[in-house]
């Protein structure tokens, strides 16, 4: 590898195909737009936003020999991203992600990863290998992993003992992977990132805030949680107890990846040492000015 990584970023890195229009939209729609094409994934998401905070990630994900898979090495490279731990196939395509966006909010999207579902534990070998750590030497540094990985391998690498000094952050990728992270809730790992919906689902009950939500994550077995709704108030929570804030008020631009820059950024302020408020505060602001529609 060209350089040594501060971060592991394992999970989905894709193309997203994001239509959002300034228009109130409802099912059947066909509204003027715009449409980009742009690298995306929860762990794709996350990499180059830590980047740009000054951290040098590497991606464990599974990319297609396809054009399309080298255009997207070639635009992870452009960023500042070690690809030289991704799993190249040579029979699976690259994947993608389509979204539709109104003024009122996400419409629809549908995430296709299903190569990196197929790809599987081939992505962790250089967990294993020697590229960045093996049985001897076990990983002991930052992960930030989504929930597009199958379930039988986020139960792998939520009980698996190569992993057990890494500091794992773990985020849903959406509510309806939600489940996927109960692993995590079962064995008592991880730093877990989810939204008041992805927190209901886990815990099977319906909540009325971030702060109760944290609370019953908690009981229900995690280590340490964030919990965000939108606009609302943000709870943190673990065995030192539960914090929240609200964050910045700002006009929605834009919704796809607003979480995964909130994950992101709240990762990214506790490597330079910041303190629980401060890392909830600074990941508040960051999701608010991505929304905003401003660079992070």
């Amino acid at each position: 590898m060209n350089s040594t990584p501060d971060i592991l970023c394992i999970g989905s890195v894709l193309w997203d195909v994001i239509g959002r229009s300034s228009r109130v939209m409802r099912q059947g729609s066909d509204v003027p737009g715009r449409i980009s094409r742009l690298p995306g994934g929860v762990a794709m998401n996350i990499a180059m936003i830590v980047a740009r905070f000054g951290l040098t990630p590497a991606l464990l994900t599974a990319i297609g020999r396809d054009p399309e898979g080298d255009e997207l090495i070639t635009a992870c490279t452009a960023r500042g991203l070690i690809t030289d731990t991704v799993y190249r196939s040579d029979d699976l395509p690259t994947d993608q992600y389509m979204a539709v966006e109104g003024a009122n909010g996400l419409i629809a999207a549908i995430a296709d990863a299903h190569s990196l579902e197929a790809a599987g534990a081939k992505i962790l070998r250089p967990l294993s290998d020697g590229t960045l750590a093996d049985t001897a030497n076990p990983y002991t540094g930052l992960i930030a992993l989504d929930g597009n990985l199958t379930v039988e391998l986020l139960s792998e690498i939520a009980t698996s003992t190569a992993l057990a000094q890494a500091d794992l952050r773990v985020a849903p990728a959406s509510p309806g992977k939600a489940e996927r992270l109960l692993p995590f809730l079962n064995a008592a790992r991880g730093t877990l990132y989810v939204n008041l919906e992805e927190a209901g689902l886990l815990c099977k009950a319906t909540f009325a805030d971030t702060t109760t939500a944290a609370r019953a994550l908690l009981k229900r077995g995690a280590q340490r949680v964030l919990v965000t709704n939108g606009g609302s108030d943000a709870s943190e929570g673990s065995a030192d107890g539960i914090i929240s804030q609200t964050p910045p008020q700002v006009l929605v631009t834009r919704i796809t990846g607003a979480g995964d820059t909130f994950m992101a950024a709240h990762i990214a302020a506790e490597a330079r040492g910041a303190g629980r408020a401060e890392a909830l505060d600074q990941a508040l602001q960051a999701a608010a000015t991505y929304v905003s529609g401003e660079s992070v």
